[in-house]
């Protein structure tokens, strides 16, 4: 058996060497030692200057607004129709010609109340009081104004009020459980009689009982 010289590894241990150097972390400023008995690192293991990797060029971003892609929102489907809307509806319970006079202004309302600049509070209980004596009078076509509430102010509370709330707030008290019985027909009211700030309210006839034809 040759006798291994001072100094130098066989190659078996160099291999195991190099193995171990490849897995070990250098600690900071520390130079990478060298396998005993080596000089210098095989120049097959010493990376090339054209292989080594090379910073990739960055791609400016286009300048862009927020926003810009946003497709625009068909109003069509907006949840909450319109008073107009809720209004068209509703089906026709009462003769259609007279409906059609009607909504042409040529019927003549028998009486009116204008809620104007009331609370809720206070239009609530008067609507119901002026429909109830109407339809004991045996009156058919009365007429409610609301105002359009063009120039309605907020009045400072913590939850801000749109401008024509009564005008939104009415049809829904007229097909009220309690006014239902009494009303026949709810309808834009003709220029000549309040336009867009009044409804047409058509009663029923005789004793309140919902559903008979007009």
């Amino acid at each position: 058996m040759s006798r291994r010289r001072k100094g130098h590894l066989s190659d078996d241990d160099l291999a195991l060497w190099r193995q171990v150097a490849r897995t070990a972390t250098p600690l900071p400023g520390d130079r990478p030692r060298k396998p005993p008995g080596q000089d210098a690192q095989p120049r097959s293991e010493v990376p090339d200057k054209a292989t080594r990797a090379r910073p990739q060029r960055q791609t400016a971003i286009e300048p862009f607004r927020i926003g810009s892609e946003a497709r625009a929102t068909d109003r069509g489907h907006d949840l909450t129709p319109t008073i107009r809307g809720q209004l068209e509806r509703q089906p026709l319970r009462m003769d259609h010609k007279v409906f059609t006079r009607m909504k042409r202004g040529k019927l003549r309302p028998e009486r009116r109340i204008d809620l104007h600049g009331m609370t809720l509070a206070q239009a609530h209980p008067a609507l119901r009081a002026f429909v109830r004596q109407a339809h004991a009078d045996g009156l058919r076509l009365v007429v409610v104004i609301t105002g359009k509430g063009s120039t309605g102010r907020d009045e400072g509370g913590p939850i801000p009020q749109p401008r024509g709330v009564l005008r939104r707030q009415v049809p829904g008290w007229l097909h009220s459980p309690d006014l239902r019985p009494y009303v026949l027909q709810v309808s834009d009211a003709h220029l000549r009689h309040g336009g867009g700030g009044a409804y047409y309210v058509c009663l029923t006839r005789g004793p309140a009982a919902g559903g008979r034809r007009g």
